[in-house]
């Protein structure tokens, strides 16, 4: 049995980033109004019944990426050490998340970042960027190290501000520093306990 609810799930994982990888590539190639749920469907080779299984709209099919990063960011978050001081849990975790996924070319993000500002995309980024911040405020509070609740917000809202502007600085920069390193670089000029 345990076998087989293995397979289950590795065969819904894939059909879940087939339906996200073709909902990118159609909106990358023909701009998120001139993609359907259908076209995705289509491109994967399952009935729209099968999409709505996975995601609600084409959007959050497009989403998917991101909420499986920022969701590993928080899980770890949790699991650094717990005598890490918040920033230092922070910056490691950040580490340990690319060392997990591959880096994106630049071409790619920036194609990536223009579909992104489609008013449909932009609300629900700014609203998983809000439970982003608040799942890490949740983790830095239970971690302890004397944060309060404002500290923790404080501490969670830098943090991804300073991501934000890592990625941005290595998207406009030159080609010789990988991203990594400049998020890193960048994390480090911030000094928060």
């Amino acid at each position: 049995m345990d076998t087989l609810d293995t397979l289950r799930t590795r065969k819904k994982a894939a059909t879940r980033q087939s339906l996200h990888e073709a909902a990118l590539r159609l909106a990358m190639e023909h701009g998120l109004d001139g993609v359907t749920v259908e076209d995705i469907a289509d491109a994967v080779g399952v009935s729209r019944r099968t999409f709505s299984n996975y995601f609600a709209n084409k959007e959050d099919a497009i989403l998917h990426a991101d909420r499986e990063r920022t969701g590993l960011l928080v899980s770890l978050v949790e699991g650094r050490p717990p005598a890490e001081k918040p920033w230092q849990a922070l910056r490691a975790a950040c580490q340990d998340l690319y060392r997990a996924n591959p880096v994106p070319d630049r071409e790619w993000v920036a194609q990536l970042r223009l579909l992104r500002r489609h008013p449909s995309l932009l609300a629900r980024q700014a609203g998983d960027q809000f439970a982003l911040e608040r799942d890490l405020i949740a983790v830095l509070l239970a971690r302890g190290h004397g944060l309060d609740q404002e500290l923790a917000r404080l501490t969670a809202a830098t943090f991804l501000a300073t991501l934000r502007t890592g990625n941005i600085l290595w998207l406009e920069g030159p080609d010789d520093e990988p991203l990594p390193a400049v998020v890193d670089r960048v994390l480090g000029r911030v000094q928060l306990r």
